[in-house]
């Protein structure tokens, strides 16, 4: 069995990651579940490399393998904001209403056609020693709806209209979501490379 912490403290982002990682193979352990884990500070200007400071000073401080995720909203009118500062765009990290409430703000008037956006995912994995030794990423295109729509999900999933569904992801089933996400499309392309890593370390 495989020892992998995931770098995160997001219950619903662990949710996810936990749904599309094989369980029989690896032993899955959150922040939360680590007394001694250290809050990293995202001081990088893009996904990568908040994801890779994530992995690679958590792994060094545990000395254990990690799987950190960096994520969030690129609007195309808002010249690829809110990016980086998705959680805390409106000041507060974390504040969901808030940063769904400055993104309709930032949009008043903007016709749908110019509402594309996309949610990003950067995965990366580094060794104990705190080695990046993987990464990938996904993306997932749509557009921001005009108002919020649908209770499911999380962060600005109630604004993002995925076009083929003409639906946002806070309206879609859990299973849609988790087939066509930002986040499970890294991860198709990540856990193949993820699943050699693990049989060479397994104990």
């Amino acid at each position: 069995m495989f020892d992998l912490v995931l770098g995160t403290n997001n219950a619903k982002k662990l949710i996810e990651l936990r749904m599309l990682l094989p369980e029989d193979q690896i032993q899955l352990t959150s922040l939360s579940e680590i007394p001694g884990s250290i809050d990293v500070d995202e001081t990088g200007e893009t996904f990568q490399e908040n994801a890779a400071l994530k992995a690679s000073e958590q792994a060094r401080h545990l000395e254990r393998w990690v799987l950190a995720e960096d994520s969030g909203l690129s609007v195309d009118a808002l010249q690829g904001r809110p990016g980086v500062y998705s959680a805390r765009y409106a000041g507060v990290h974390g504040e969901d209403e808030a940063n769904n409430d400055k993104v309709l703000d930032e949009l008043r008037g903007v016709p749908p056609e110019r509402r594309g956006a996309q949610f990003n995912c950067y995965l990366c994995l580094a060794d104990p020693r705190g080695e990046i030794v993987l990464e990938d990423f996904g993306i997932c295109r749509g557009r921001i709806a005009e108002e919020r729509s649908g209770k499911g999900g999380f962060g600005y999933d109630p604004l993002f209209i995925i076009p083929e569904y003409h639906r946002t992801f806070g309206e879609l089933d859990l299973a849609v979501k988790r087939a066509i996400s930002h986040r499970s499309r890294a991860l198709r392309r990540f856990i193949p490379k993820l699943m050699k890593v693990v049989a060479a370390h397994s104990v």
